[in-house]
């Protein structure tokens, strides 16, 4: 079965640092492109960061350039979000995305707050 495990979230101070990582099984992880999105109550569900089958590029939302950085380690099959400088508007639920040409896969979420 096809599985994208979601970890690393909870509640973190204004300013602070977090780690998510997203465990896959049961599919080809590196023929895959993996992105982190995440969703805020009542907004829109939107992406956050991807990186490439081999990490040799990625993309950022701008609202989280300079601050979050995307990296997968093939060998283990995981993928990465390392937040730094968090804000509250960093509070949402965090999901893992598993894409190629044919098949596209959802992680269940991470719910990250950002509060005092």
């Amino acid at each position: 079965q096809v599985q994208l495990v979601e970890s690393g979230g909870g509640l973190v101070q204004p300013g602070g640092s977090l780690r998510l990582s997203c465990a896959a099984s049961g599919f080809t992880f590196s023929s895959y492109a993996m992105s982190w999105y995440r969703q805020a109550p009542g907004k829109e569900r939107e992406l956050v960061a991807l990186i490439t089958t081999a990490g040799g590029s990625t993309n950022y939302a701008d609202s989280v350039k300079g601050r979050f950085t995307i990296s997968r380690e093939n060998a283990k099959n995981t993928v990465y979000l390392q937040m730094n400088s968090l804000k509250p508007e960093d509070t949402a639920v965090y999901y893992c995305y598993a894409e190629s040409r044919k098949r596209i896969y959802w992680g269940q979420g991470t719910q990250v707050t950002v509060s005092s």
